[in-house]
Order: structure tokens, then C-alpha cells, then sequence
């Protein structure tokens, strides 16, 4: 894990690039922008951070880029000077003239008005990219960095890697270890598709206006095949939520007082002892390898 912030990679035009707090406040002002708090909307106002998202996805002009809420612009204008092609989803329609405005000087870029969640981002990346893997970048609303990071990888996009500026609690939380206090279903999920890096951590002036949480960068390579096998992935993952529902509870009591699973307490003792495991195991002690073990054996 890095906590330092690149240097400038890009030359900026101080006049033009939103990252600049003076421009930032003027676009604010000349459309009458009031920060939507149900959008949880916070503009990222410091080049480094910039350029250390831009660094650690490794953008290049040969990577198509789907950005996740573009805002008004700021990170956008990065992408597009470093990307062959950027696709920009925002779901706020008052900010459309908005990106117009700020984007005005890019042929490479298109806005898509429309709520991710609702998109078929797999659809876009075949119009768009011709099917091939496309890099994410987002600084995502706190409040649904998971449901969109696990759609993308539930609905098997074409997606090489997602990088993401989110709230570092949930940055920590996907890349933690067994029997940490982090350790829990998301680090499970985030880890069977993905090898996470936390790249930086981000103090709260970076933002406009300023987050009441910590943030970080954290960066999502996709594995072209899980590091496991596993013969039946929605049961691997109903295990996992019923030794997280009760976290504190044994394994065996957390799948039995689980409404998602029907397997009897002493199929889950037989299966932990053929893998030389305690009976009385809390599941947050597991690695993936062992979940996915678990599951193929009660499969």
C-alpha cells in the first residue's frame, strides 16, 4: 500500500482545467450549481490525486475508459487528454450542459445521461470498445460504491480493471485478510473477481465541498479467471453471507440459522473435518481458497 500522491504527469492549462479551484467555482456559479447530497456529490480539486488515479489504471491511448459519475467534468478532462476513448455515465441531467461546457475541446469523449445501476454497461462496452475489456475509473458515491463495483462483476462486463476513489473504510474493507476486523463478504466478493491495491489515501481537502469520511484510491485488476476454483459460485457466496450475517457465531450455527442454505449441521462438520477444521470455526477466520473448498464439497 502507497499513502504518497504521484507527481504531475500532465501539463495543465490553469485557465481551462477544472482542477483548478478558480474554475471549479466559476462553472459552479455560471450554472447555478447546487451540490446534490442524494448524488453524493463531492468534486475532486487536486491534480496529484489526479494523476496518481490516472497512473495506478494505467490509462493509455489505447484504453477506452468508462467513467462513473463525471461531476462536471474535473477528472474527465484527465481521462480524455490520456485515454484513446472515454464513455462518461452521470445521472444528474442538470449537469449534461454542464459537461458540454467543460468538455467542449475533446472529440474523444461521449456522456451518457442515465443511472449506472440501470445501464447495460456490457451493451456499451460492445458499441463503444467493440466488445473488448474497458478500464472504469470513478469517484463513486459512497453510498453505492458496492452495488455498481459488484454489478460489474456479476453481470461479466468486459472490464480490465476498475479504479475508484471511495470511502477508504470500504477501500479497506476489499483488500483485508482473514480475521481482521475488515475481513467480511466484500473483501470475499472483491478478492474472487479481482486483485485489489490500495494506491493512496485522500484528505478530505481535496474535495468540494469536503467529505465528513476519509477517502482513498483503491485500484481493482480482474482477473481473466478466479484464483479458485469453485463448482458452484452462488453457493460459495450464500456460505460466505451466513458466516458474515452472525459474524461473532460459529460457521456451522451461522448456515444454520440461515434461510439461504438447506444443509444439514452435520454435512458442514463432515465437510470442516475432511479439510482438518475445527467444528467450532468462526467463519471470518476462512480464506477464499477455503470457502471455495467448503463449497465444492457441500456441493
Amino acid at each position: 500500500m502507497s499513502d504518497s500522491i504521484a507527481e504531475n504527469v500532465l501539463n495543465l492549462d490553469e485557465d481551462y482545467h477544472l482542477v483548478n479551484p478558480k474554475n471549479t467555482i466559476e462553472v459552479l456559479k455560471k450554472y447555478d450549481i447546487h451540490f446534490q447530497k442524494k448524488y453524493g456529490q463531492n468534486f475532486l480539486i487536486d491534480s496529484h490525486v489526479m494523476n496518481k488515479i490516472i497512473k495506478v489504471a494505467d490509462i493509455t491511448k489505447d484504453d477506452c475508459v468508462i467513467e462513473i459519475g463525471p461531476g462536471i467534468g474535473t477528472m474527465t478532462q484527465f481521462l480524455c487528454e490520456s485515454a484513446g476513448q472515454v464513455i462518461a455515465i452521470e445521472i444528474d441531467k442538470a449537469l449534461i450542459p454542464v459537461l458540454s461546457d467543460t468538455l467542449s475541446r475533446y472529440d474523444n469523449v461521449h456522456v451518457i445521461n442515465g443511472d449506472v445501476l440501470k445501464q447495460d454497461i456490457k451493451a456499451i462496452s460492445e458499441e463503444y470498445n467493440k466488445g473488448k475489456p474497458v478500464k472504469v475509473v470513478a469517484n463513486l458515491p459512497y453510498y453505492i460504491t458496492t452495488p455498481i463495483i459488484m454489478g460489474l462483476f456479476e453481470n461479466e462486463v468486459p472490464v480490465e480493471s476498475i479504479t475508484v476513489m471511495v470511502q477508504k473504510e470500504v477501500a479497506e474493507r476489499m483488500q483485508a485478510s482473514p480475521g481482521t476486523k475488515a475481513y467480511g463478504a466484500l473483501s470475499l466478493a472483491v478478492q474472487y473477481y479481482s486483485k485489489p491495491y490500495l494506491a493512496a489515501n485522500v484528505p478530505e481537502n481535496c474535495f468540494m465541498p469536503r467529505p465528513n469520511v476519509a477517502s482513498a484510491v483503491i485500484n481493482l485488476k480482474c482477473y481473466d479467471t478466479p484464483p479458485v476454483t469453485v463448482k458452484d459460485v452462488k453457493l460459495m457466496f450464500e456460505l460466505v453471507r451466513a458466516a458474515f450475517q452472525q459474524r461473532r457465531k460459529t460457521l456451522i450455527n451461522g448456515i444454520k440459522n440461515y434461510s439461504g442454505i438447506d444443509i444439514s449441521k452435520e454435512c458442514v462438520i463432515e465437510a470442516l473435518e475432511k479439510m482438518g477444521l475445527d467444528s467450532n470455526i468462526r467463519g471470518e477466520t476462512l480464506t477464499l481458497e477455503q470457502f471455495a473448498d467448503l463449497s465444492n464439497m457441500l456441493s
